[in-house]
């Protein structure tokens, strides 16, 4: 059943041990079937190593287990918020990687100081608000999905496929597992970038408007030229 999705969850879920953005268990990826409705995530607390794509759980849009033996990700509220709201993402990573953690524990957004970030992100890396008691204490990661959307209010998913939620960690996104995945991995390094960046100019502005255009739309824009055909 959902054989695919379950194969891709799976491998995406391991390559966040492979590129070192997690450790323990703290982090998962999702990935959607649209035309069923279906999600697949990974197991809660299950070491990477022991993941296979028989033990992926699969979920409606609702949250009802439609197959699986084990609990969901504790953080599946949040996930599916998001694919009930962001109609053209594909998949959902969630991880704790130390530098973007940094900059949500303070905050702060990443700004975009260079080309290297403006390659993926078109402008600074978002934090949503600080949650609220109520919100904390009921439907926490309902919540927390729910506080990702409201940042993206003004924002386009698909230009910006990171946020940082505020105290908590980052989010990424892309159009399936192993694009989430990526959009992760490129986070974890912009964040450590844009922290050295600070180090050696605390005053350093952000990259001119016509450099982010440049490079953002070289690689997304309508005319891309940027890779393969």
């Amino acid at each position: 059943m959902h054989e695919e999705l379950t194969q891709a969850v799976c491998h995406a879920n391991r390559q966040l041990q492979t590129h070192q953005l997690v450790i323990c268990s703290w982090g998962n990826v999702s990935g959607i079937d649209r035309d069923a409705g279906i999600v697949a995530i990974k197991p809660s607390g299950v070491a990477y190593d022991d993941l296979t794509p028989e033990s992926m759980v699969l979920l409606d849009l609702d949250g009802n287990i439609v197959a699986g033996s084990m609990n969901p990700s504790s953080d599946t509220p949040t996930h599916l918020e998001l694919y009930r709201n962001f109609g053209a993402v594909g998949g959902i990573c969630h991880t704790h990687s130390p530098q973007a953690t940094m900059w949500a524990q303070a905050c702060r957004e990443i700004p975009c100081f260079g080309t290297t970030h403006a390659d993926y992100y078109y402008g600074a890396v978002p934090v949503t608000e600080s949650m609220a008691p109520a919100e904390i204490e009921t439907d926490y990661e309902l919540n927390t999905g729910r506080v990702i959307v409201r940042r993206f209010e003004s924002l386009n998913p698909a230009q910006m496929p990171a946020v940082l939620v505020a105290n908590h960690g980052p989010f990424t996104w892309g159009p399936d597992p192993a694009g989430a995945v990526e959009s992760a991995v490129v986070l974890e390094q912009v964040a450590k970038m844009a922290m050295g960046t600070i180090l050696a100019n605390p005053k350093q502005n952000a990259i001119a408007q016509a450099l982010l255009d440049k490079h953002y739309l070289r690689k997304h824009g309508k005319d891309a030229y940027y890779g393969q055909k």
